[in-house]
């Protein structure tokens, strides 16, 4: 598995793509968090990173299917594949691998980010930052990006065509994100029914561990959705 998890690293760092990602990943992050008026942080009055905890799984929507759109189809497509299936691993071993080398990607992407705390930390005249919600907030995105990685995974498993691939993760990611809470935002649902539609988006789940509440309930559906995705990924690869 870990060979897979290496290869997969290398794969993303052979070619300028997976430098330019992480690049614009973090240059956008930086503009819209410190140059942008509408968004700067600075300009909040208080330290706060609620607005690059707001706005960063809208960048990671982009930035995860770019990391994911080659695990899988760009195996089919040019054929090594069909050398994975030659070596002692098995289906859940290479599924496992890519997971985790693209998850070590985006983990080296948020990384950097830890200086945003950090400057707001000393340029703070009273209070600082929560510690403890800012913490939470971290690990809800690195599972929140987690998340992504097993659904673009999953959607690179379907095709051979990288652009497909990458739409198709993309679109899953927004929609698990974001659908659900829209849903239940419809007159046809009572506010029962809407908070249970809810509970079944990543938003909701997200934003109780952005508050530093970590809540078995909360991790039990990131590990879910996880699991999900991988084990049909499991199932497309063994088929294969």
């Amino acid at each position: 598995m870990w060979m897979i998890c290496i290869k997969e690293w290398r794969q993303f760092f052979s070619s300028a793509t997976g430098y330019m990602a992480i690049i614009v990943f973090l240059l956008l992050n930086g503009l819209l968090l410190f140059v942008f008026p509408d968004t700067s942080l600075l300009d909040f009055g208080y330290a706060s990173l609620n607005g690059f905890f707001s706005l960063a799984p809208y960048i990671l929507l982009f930035l995860v299917p770019t990391i994911t759109m080659r695990s899988l189809a760009d195996e089919y497509k040019s054929g090594t594949f069909e050398i994975l299936k030659t070596m002692p691993l098995t289906p859940s071993q290479i599924v496992w691998g890519k997971f985790f080398g693209a998850l070590l990607i985006i983990l080296l992407a948020l990384l950097p980010t830890i200086i945003y705390a950090f400057s707001l930390q000393s340029l703070s005249a009273t209070g600082g930052l929560d510690i403890g919600s800012t913490i939470g907030s971290y690990m809800g995105l690195l599972l929140l990006g987690a998340v992504f990685t097993a659904a673009g995974i999953c959607a690179s498993s379907y095709t051979n065509n990288t652009v497909i691939a990458f739409i198709s993760g993309a679109f899953i990611a927004f929609i698990l994100f974001t659908g659900f809470q829209a849903i239940s935002k419809l007159p046809v649902f009572g506010s029962g029914t809407a908070y249970y539609i809810e509970m079944l988006g990543i938003q909701f789940h997200y934003s109780n561990i952005s508050k530093g509440v970590i809540d078995i309930r909360d991790m039990v559906y990131f590990i879910g959705v996880i699991g999900l995705f991988l084990i049909i990924t499991q199932r497309n690869v063994a088929n294969r």
